[in-house]
């Protein structure tokens, strides 16, 4: 009989960042409030994993993921963390709710590790050991970006994913002034966040390609399917799949109608379960792979670079938002070098429990 379930946990915390995360029309982030969650074991172990609602993105908030640990616990109490099958039942009993979903299945994750002697890192540090490593640069005024853009690659990031979407006119100045400034040195691609209009985002596209960009994420709304499988036909820039490919099922429904050539894999909302067998899929199918994150801390980082060093992720991983946090929950720093994040170097790092009562939101 292998360990039982004993309890489900969530704690609130919350950290400060270096400024503000804009998106879209209209979102934007001054504050990392996530759920740490945790599944308690019999014979002592603790799996954890992090939550980053988003109530924009998901409906999801600090509370709605405590509920939803609630709500859950009955059921997986008294569970051997060794059935799966079981496991998986009780965690997809409930829908959507992703975040929450997400970071449950990597707490049982580590907790199954650990209860079987051994590592997460152990169990799920795949051949890529090294990974390229991305930074979310949000919107704002062009000398706000490119100051972030420079304390970034000074940093060790070799990747930008620019926000884009709100003013086409300042979104291919600040991609010039990062061509010219950077040269070939740093790569940079699109995030639209569905904010373009199937009439002008072909031109669009064709500008920011000539800009210099390599692909763009999520140009035209998700509820657009056809014109979003007409405007990827056209071949003007590789189109990346992430709000379009929450599930295994919209990825099934993306790859029927042919719209998206990259798929984004986060391991925030579909942990490690539906993010191995997306990444499967992706594979099987001819897509690039890439693994984003949902504005995750530490943490999450590191599980986001767990994936990332699966076989058949073959683009930059978005695994730099530490960057962006004044502090963090972690014993010691995620640090890069000239554009690669060592996976297997981060596998000391744990939860620091004095930081965490410090920005524990109680």
């Amino acid at each position: 009989m292998s360990a039982r379930i004993t309890r489900l946990e969530g704690v609130v915390y919350r950290l400060p960042l270096h400024g503000t995360l804009a998106w879209g029309r209209g979102s934007s982030l001054s504050v990392a409030e996530h759920v740490l969650v945790r599944v308690h074991l019999d014979d002592g172990s603790v799996g954890q994993a992090e939550a980053p609602p988003r109530p924009s993105i998901y409906g999801e908030t600090p509370a709605s993921v405590l509920g939803l640990l609630a709500y859950l616990q009955p059921t997986v109490v008294g569970l051997e963390i060794s059935d799966v099958t079981a496991l998986d039942a009780a965690r997809n009993s409930a829908v959507n709710n992703h975040t929450a979903r997400g970071a449950l299945d990597m707490a049982l994750h580590d907790a199954r590790a650990q209860a079987a002697g051994g590592t997460l890192f152990g169990a799920l540090l795949g051949p890529q050991t090294r990974v390229r490593a991305s930074f979310i640069l949000g919107i704002a005024s062009p000398s706000e970006m490119l100051a972030e853009a420079r304390r970034v690659v000074a940093a060790g990031v070799r990747v930008l994913k620019v926000k884009v979407g709100r003013d086409h006119a300042h979104d291919l100045h600040l991609i010039r002034e990062l061509r010219a400034e950077y040269g070939q040195e740093v790569q940079l691609y699109a995030d639209s966040n569905e904010t373009l209009a199937p009439d002008t985002a072909p031109a669009a596209l064709e500008a920011m390609r000539d800009a210099g960009l390599s692909y763009v994420e999520e140009p035209l709304p998700v509820r657009l399917l056809s014109e979003r499988a007409a405007l990827r036909a056209r071949g003007i820039l590789p189109i990346i799949g992430d709000d379009s490919c929450f599930t295994p099922a919209d990825l099934e429904r993306e790859l029927s109608f042919g719209t998206i050539d990259i798929l984004n894999i986060k391991t925030a909302r579909n942990g490690f379960t539906d993010s191995l067998s997306m990444l499967s899929r992706a594979r099987q199918a001819g897509l690039g792979v890439m693994i984003g994150s949902q504005a995750s801390t530490g943490l999450g980082t590191l599980h986001a670079a767990l994936m990332a060093s699966q076989a058949g992720v073959s683009e930059p991983s978005e695994l730099s938002f530490v960057l962006k946090l004044q502090d963090d929950l972690l014993i010691g720093p995620i640090e890069f070098q000239g554009g690669w994040l060592d996976v297997a170097a981060l596998s000391g790092l744990s939860v620091d429990e004095a930081k965490l009562r410090r920005y524990r939101v109680n």
